[in-house]
This record gives structure tokens, C-alpha cells and sequence, in this order.
């Protein structure tokens, strides 16, 4: 069998590989557990410097976690197995967090979901012309976890409650323009990048010296509309604010919107605002863990990924099918606190 995650040292770097190019890398718990297994092991080795965390080949850093696992689980066993990835998943998120020694990640290519949750840890996040960032949990009648809540809602002009909802994709310079990476490459200038990081050359330097004129980021065009827009504290404001505006790009994020769950897009925005008053990131964590526990086993998720991975028929029928159906009990249920013996830890 493949290894699905590739480990090695090259002079002060401990270089984790992504190896599942098959699945665009997308994350199983044993990638989950690996990864943290290496994690521990450098960081009481005196002689690893840097973490740098990578994919193998292929045309994506990490397309997400492994939601045909996910969507088996919540049809066959009641969601049990896929607590258990997100568990540690969230586990692994967290240890990235809080690593005492920095970490680059490549977010070269498609950069989704779970991709999202061990890059955006990093003190050091590199885009390129192939990057392909994007929350789309949305679509899939779940929601941005993986830490989103804690990055999204961090963002500046409501950007984060814009990718939350529409699960926009954004490329290597609206990435950089939106302060989720920290460096633009061009691609062929990665492997210089990590040659010199592994011989100890201090990354800052390394990766500005290295560094490509960014082309100007498209998104930027729409600053203005998407802090307008996606303002407010509600589903139905959000989507009344873009009706009320007949230009061609409200009108086209409200036809996405609409085709989005609307129980997922609620809990992104209760999520979001709550992540907001969290002060640490291990907090935010336990609260998506109960998200996740809940929403897996609701009737969207399954139904989600059937629409867009199984069946492929992109007409998904969302249960409640109406934002107004989602009432503020329904979300309550979703982000109670699970009993002591089920809450999420760090460790």
C-alpha cells in the first residue's frame, strides 16, 4: 500500500509530503494521525528548525477531508467514525496552531477544506499562479471547520462571511490580497524556496527575495460590494441586501447562495460570530467539534455530497429547504455543548 503521507529530513527541515494524489491529497485519520506523529517527534528534536508541509505531486495541495468516509459514517453508523476523524483532525489543526517551531506551508494548487486546516496554521503561507483556495462546505450542507470560524472571521470587510456562504474560490493573488497567504511564488520557484529553507537560510528572506509580482487580484473589484452585502447578522439580510441590488455580480452570488444549504449557510454565520468571541483557538475547535457532531448526522450533509460527488446532479434537495424554515432552536440544538465525556480536547 502507498504511504499517504511522506516524511523526511533535509538538513534543519522536516518536510511532510502529502501523498494521495488520486484523491487530491484529500485527508483520512491515518493521514491525520501521522502527520501529528511527526509533528511530536521534531518538535523535542533539536535539530529540525522548520516544518515544511507540502504534496507529493498531482494538481492539488489538499482538496479537503475524506467526505465519502464522511458521508458512509453518517448513513452506516450514526456518525461514529466520522466524530472520530474529526477529532483529530481537529486535534491535528490545533497541534499546528500551537507548534513552538515555525511551519511553511505550499498551498500550490487546490487548497480546500482540510487543505485549508493545515496551511492556514502556518506562520508561513505560500500561494502560486495554481492555487485554488476555498471554503465550499457550504454546498455540501456543512460548514467552513477545520479552524474557519477562527480564520474567516478574522478577515478584513466581511471577506471570511463571503467565502463562508457562496464557498468562493479564490486563486494565488486574491489570496495573497485577502491575508491568507503570506508570499506569492511563482510555482518553479518552490523547490529554490525549500532548498534554502532546509539550509537554514532564514525563511523570511528566502521567500521575500523569491517572491513574483502578484497579478492584480479580481476579487479586489469587489471590495466594496462584498462588505455591503455580507454585512449582516442573518441569512435573509444577507439575501435581501444582494436582491436589492440589480448589478450582475450581486445577482450572481445570490443565485449561488440559493443553491447553497440553507442550515449550513445559518450555522456559518452563527459560527463565525461566535469564533469571534472566543479567545483561543482551542475553544473554537471544541465548538466546531459539536457543530460537526451534529450537522454530520442531519439529513443536508449526506444529501450534499450525493448531489455534488456521488450522483454528480447538482440539485441537492436541502431539508429545511427555506432559511426561514432554519429556526434559532434548530441552531441551538446544533452548538449545545455535547456531554462532558464526548467534548473535544486538544490532547
Amino acid at each position: 500500500m502507498t504511504q499517504e503521507i511522506l516524511t523526511r529530513r533535509d538538513g534543519v527541515a522536516g518536510i511532510i509530503s502529502l501523498n494521495r494524489p488520486k484523491a487530491i491529497h484529500a485527508l483520512t485519520r491515518g493521514m491525520c494521525e501521522d502527520m501529528m506523529a511527526a509533528l511530536t517527534g521534531w518538535a523535542s528534536d533539536d535539530t529540525v528548525g522548520v516544518v515544511m508541509i507540502d504534496h507529493a505531486e498531482g494538481r492539488g495541495f489538499c482538496s479537503g477531508g475524506d467526505i465519502n468516509l464522511l458521508r458512509k459514517s453518517a448513513l452506516e453508523d450514526g456518525g461514529i467514525s466520522g466524530r472520530r476523524f474529526f477529532y483529530d483532525e481537529y486535534r491535528l489543526n490545533h497541534q499546528l496552531f500551537t507548534y513552538a517551531k515555525p511551519v511553511v506551508a505550499f498551498m500550490d494548487g487546490i487548497t480546500m477544506g482540510g487543505g485549508v486546516g493545515i496551511s492556514q496554521p502556518a506562520a508561513w503561507r505560500v500561494a502560486t499562479e495554481n492555487t485554488r483556495y476555498a471554503m465550499p462546505e457550504s454546498g455540501i450542507g456543512l460548514f467552513p471547520d477545520v479552524g474557519g470560524g477562527w480564520y474567516l472571521s478574522r478577515l478584513d470587510g466581511h471577506v471570511g462571511t463571503f467565502l463562508a456562504l457562496t464557498g468562493a474560490r479564490l486563486d494565488g493573488a486574491e489570496c495573497l490580497w485577502a491575508g491568507l497567504s503570506t508570499h506569492y511564488l511563482a510555482a518553479d520557484m518552490l523547490d529554490e524556496a525549500k532548498r534554502r529553507i532546509a539550509a537554514g537560510e532564514e525563511i523570511g528572506k528566502v521567500l521575500a527575495e523569491l517572491s513574483a509580482e502578484a497579478p492584480e487580484p479580481k476579487i479586489a473589484a469587489h471590495a466594496a460590494d462584498i462588505a455591503r452585502h455580507f454585512a449582516f447578522d442573518t441569512l435573509e439580510e444577507v439575501i435581501a441586501s444582494l436582491e436589492a441590488d440589480e448589478g450582475e455580480w450581486a445577482q450572481k452570488q445570490l443565485a449561488i447562495l440559493r443553491s447553497k444549504s440553507p442550515q449550513a449557510c445559518k450555522v456559518a454565520l452563527r459560527q463565525l460570530s461566535q469564533s469571534l468571541e472566543l479567545d483561543s483557538f482551542a475553544k473554537n475547535m471544541a465548538m466546531e467539534y459539536r457543530i460537526g457532531a451534529r450537522v454530520l448526522v442531519l439529513p443536508d450533509f449526506a444529501e450534499g455530497v450525493r448531489a455534488v460527488i456521488v450522483d454528480k446532479d447538482n440539485a441537492p434537495q436541502w431539508n429545511p429547504a427555506r432559511p426561514e424554515q432554519v429556526t434559532p432552536d434548530m441552531l441551538d440544538a446544533i452548538f449545545a455543548p455535547l456531554p462532558d465525556n464526548e467534548e473535544w480536547k486538544p490532547s
